[in-house]
């Protein structure tokens, strides 16, 4: 065999040295990209979060959980509020996660092999995507229209539930077909109903990521505006009725951080440091409940 020619070779190396260099430079420009990206929306998340501490602060004592929205220019507090926003999330979940999860076991058992399944996990993720208005839209028509134009608690109620919805929808089909195909077949050859091993067997493996995604869904209905604002309203002074119009945190929050009052306007950032506090330990909560059903696994 003839011999490689010297020149060929040194030209080979010269060119793959200078594909390498090509290589981590360009490698070095994305990893300064990528940094300068997360730095950059550090230091506006970490300005938004210190404004908020700064400014919301200073409006919370005492009188903010035990006292009703004031008027203009007075003392008060937000507990009005606070129970308007518990009452109507509490009842958001309780519509959105039974549906929801009826939905998502139905996908993931039964629609799989089925094209309706397909055309029912496209809806959902539209729904998922919606804009909140839109579904506050939807329910003001469809529910304060047809009552002669009654706002009400359970409206608003509704209208988040619509949110909470396509959430667990998504998580409870994701995590039920994560269940290991062994442990369905398993169950059915020792003569188990079909409904018994989704009761008994798939719930419980899936049982962490179901309640996850229950949990990041009341985050996110806990700081919605735009649908109370077509269906809830908002209430300024105490009420329990769910069929009248009932207060919440980010509807108060959005009257008084807009006003000329200074005494609303803390109130109104006080309630966006509470509410931020309380989305911050859902979501904490919701990832501690993961990293348990891990441990418990390995």
């Amino acid at each position: 065999m003839a011999a490689a020619n010297p020149t060929d070779v040194a030209a080979q190396h010269r060119a793959a040295d200078a594909l390498y260099r090509r290589r981590r430079i360009g490698n070095a420009v994305a990893i300064l990209a990528a940094c300068a990206a997360a730095l950059f929306g550090l230091f506006f998340l970490g300005w938004i979060l210190w404004t908020l501490v700064s400014k919301g602060l200073g409006g919370i004592n005492w009188a903010l959980f035990t006292q009703n929205t004031p008027p203009p220019m007075q003392e008060g507090g937000l507990l009005n509020a606070f129970f308007g926003s518990a009452v109507m999330c509490a009842i958001a979940i309780l519509i959105g996660t039974p549906l929801g999860i009826a939905a998502g076991t139905w996908l993931a058992e039964y629609g799989n092999a089925r094209k309706i399944g397909t055309v029912v996990r496209f809806v959902n993720d539209i729904l998922l995507s919606a804009p909140s208005i839109v579904l506050g839209l939807f329910v003001y028509t469809l529910v304060v229209m047809q009552t002669g134009g009654n706002f009400s608690a359970l409206a608003g109620a509704i209208a988040l539930a619509f949110i909470v919805l396509p959430v667990v929808v998504r998580t409870t089909d994701e995590m039920l077909r994560l269940v290991p195909a062994q442990m369905r077949e398993a169950a059915l050859s020792l003569g188990v109903p079909q409904w018994k091993v989704i009761v008994q067997v798939l719930y419980r493996s899936a049982s962490a990521g179901i309640v996850t995604g229950i949990l990041l869904a009341l985050a996110r209905i806990s700081g919605e505006t735009a649908p109370l604002l077509f269906t809830a309203f908002g209430n300024q002074y105490w009420s329990a009725n769910v069929l009248q119009p009932m207060a919440s945190v980010p509807v108060v929050m959005n009257q008084f951080a807009g006003s000329p009052y200074e005494s609303w306007q803390t109130l109104a950032w006080a309630g966006a440091l509470v509410l931020t506090c309380f989305v911050l330990f859902v979501s904490l909560f919701a990832r501690t409940v993961i990293l348990r059903k891990r441990v418990s696994h390995d």
